[in-house]
């Protein structure tokens, strides 16, 4: 893939606007470890490698195993995910594949069962702002360094 351009550089406004997402998401108090999860699901399924790359990175460096980051993709098919991650990891799934079955509300309700009104809301646009930023890094050429 060829970069095609910097869009931080050519719309910095936009971009700062993604940014102040992300500080939001980040400071909402959720687990770091699980809005990693929900970075590296959402940019599998987009096959966004230049978000897989540094999210698997940050998850490691976060204390993530190898084990469940090699089998996020098989979550529903392993024991190595909490029924809340479970959870979260359907929610993810149905924001990212939205065109396709919408958010259901069983899985919408199963996730209400393990977070707060307000953690909800938050991974809602932790979904949603990685489901944007992968669309920009595979829309502008972006890479793994």
């Amino acid at each position: 893939m060829t970069r095609r351009m910097k869009l931080n550089e050519v719309f910095p406004a936009g971009y700062q606007a993604m940014l102040g997402l992300e500080q939001a998401v980040q400071a909402s108090g959720i687990d770091k470890k699980l809005l990693e999860l929900v970075k590296i699901r959402s940019s599998q399924i987009n096959g966004c490698a230049f978000c897989l790359d540094m999210h698997t990175k940050d998850a490691r460096r976060l204390g993530e195993t190898e084990q469940r980051l090699y089998t996020l993709s098989a979550w529903r098919d392993t024991p190595y995910f909490t029924p809340q991650e479970q959870s979260l990891l359907a929610l993810v799934e149905s924001i990212t594949r939205i065109s396709e079955h919408h958010v259901q509300d069983d899985v919408y309700n199963e996730a209400a069962k393990y977070f707060t009104t307000d953690q909800l809301a938050a991974l809602i646009m932790a979904a949603i702002t990685i489901n944007g930023w992968n669309r920009i890094a595979i829309t502008t050429g972006m890479m793994p360094e």
